[in-house]
């Protein structure tokens, strides 16, 4: 085997959103250094980290039933009990509610934290403020699914953020995608929030790092350690 091909199988795939922002990025740079060097090296810079930022690695996701696993690479920034969005249609009783800041340096391709039927998904146009901040659940542009499982409705939520001013979406209503499915990304920093049931438990506290597809953020039965995984 070549050493290209050992850094081939290495490497981390970018996911094909992120393409296009590659291009512009790395054209911007030659510009950039063809009127002046510094800035060509700083286009440089800025390109690779643009490569970084729409890496799509392959995760080791648990199976156990109840297990509910993050939706996105981040921080656990809020742990509480919250009214969820109108648009979802699940009510206006509080529900528990588990929130994952990304950074622009986190993987933002975001996952399906549980199997289960996506019964709804619902866009909300709005604001762009700091996604770390409990106000950006009510006023940010945002996208939300709602997934049909065993152990009752989970929202999740894709809010965009102080820098995100898209968001996109992978999936469609009436899918089931399988746990650490790829469901969405959000361009360049922002936070998803999911919904859980009254009988979940946190498995996570605030300041925790949390992994897309990896991390468990709640227990809905209870139950033995997980002792099957998969890779996707």
């Amino acid at each position: 085997m070549s050493i290209l091909d050992s850094i081939r199988k290495q490497a981390t795939p970018v996911h094909p959103e992120g393409y296009k922002f590659i291009a512009i990025f790395g054209a911007s740079a030659l510009v950039a250094g063809w009127l002046w060097s510094p800035l060509g090296w700083l286009g440089a810079i800025l390109t690779c980290w643009c490569i970084y930022f729409f890496r799509d690695p392959v995760r080791v996701t648990p199976l156990r039933e109840g297990l509910v696993v993050s939706s996105a690479d981040g921080i656990v920034c809020s742990i509480g009990r919250f009214t969820p969005p109108a648009e979802l249609g699940l009510g206006v009783a509080p529900m528990q509610r588990i929130c994952v800041f990304m950074s622009v340096f986190d993987c933002h391709v975001n996952r399906a934290p549980v199997s289960g039927r996506i019964t709804k998904i619902a866009y909300k146009p709005g604001l762009f403020v700091s996604a770390d901040l409990d106000k950006a659940s009510e006023d940010n542009e945002r996208n939300g699914f709602i997934f049909d499982t065993p152990d009752g409705k989970i929202g999740v939520v894709q809010i965009a953020g102080l820098i995100a001013r898209r968001i996109v979406c992978f999936a469609h209503e009436g899918e089931s995608p399988s746990v650490g499915d790829r469901i969405g990304l959000i361009r360049f920093g922002s936070r998803v929030d999911v919904y859980l049931p009254e009988t979940a438990t946190p498995l996570v506290s605030i300041g925790s790092r949390a992994v897309a597809g990896e991390t468990p953020l709640a227990d809905l039965r209870g139950g033995p350690a997980s002792r099957g995984f998969r890779l996707g």
